[in-house]
């Protein structure tokens, strides 16, 4: 006879959780709404829960909006992150817990993971072929956890290396006796990616 008790414990736990994720949501949603509102930016405003937080987009409603919510991510998205922390803050002082909650403007984050992948694995595929260390160039945390997750998928080591605003990621092949993937600096970015100023991440 099959115990399916911590399958019943676990279902009501799951929904629970996003449950509080989307209010998460819904909170950072009001608030960039009355944000936009202020700044007199044109957008419409997207709520998702995408691994394990509360995902929010904000992209062009019209013609036009485009180059105006391109202030709000700024260059290199240090606008965007700004506006992701104060929205976690906002979301925190209502709820009480701190919150992972990540923004995107404009697909700003979407296209760049899409740049970030591809560099990550082409230092991959140079680390496989010389078996030497590869470091990358400085990144925000956001960007350090993209190219973990594509150096543990790929079977080696990454970590974290350096003071903000030049932490780096450097990649690595893994020693033999232990386990391919993210060292004890890429696990740092990953848990923290979730709270970031992603300041996240690291």
């Amino acid at each position: 006879m099959t115990d399916n008790t911590d399958n019943a414990v676990s279902a009501p736990a799951v929904s629970n959780t996003v449950k509080r994720l989307e209010e998460e949501g819904e909170i950072g949603a009001d608030y960039l709404e009355e944000l936009l509102d202020i700044a007199d930016l044109g957008g419409d405003i997207d709520i998702d829960v995408d691994h394990g937080r509360a995902s929010i987009a904000i992209v062009a409603s019209e013609e036009g909006d485009e180059r105006e919510l391109a202030d709000l991510v700024g260059r290199d998205g240090e606008v965007l992150e700004a506006v992701q922390e104060l929205t976690r803050l906002a979301v925190q002082a209502r709820t009480g817990n701190r919150s992972r909650l990540m923004l995107d403007i404009n697909g700003y984050r979407a296209a760049r993971r899409e740049e970030l992948t591809k560099i990550a694995a082409e230092a991959v595929a140079r680390v496989h072929a010389s078996g030497e260390t590869v470091s990358l160039a400085p990144m925000n945390p956001f960007e350090r956890k993209v190219c973990h997750d594509v150096v543990a998928a790929a079977g080696l080591v990454s970590e974290s290396e350096g003071a903000e605003p030049h932490r780096h990621v450097v990649i690595m092949l893994p020693e033999e006796d232990e386990e391919p993937g993210i060292d004890d600096a890429g696990s740092a970015d990953s848990a923290n990616s979730a709270e970031v100023g992603e300041q996240g991440q690291d």
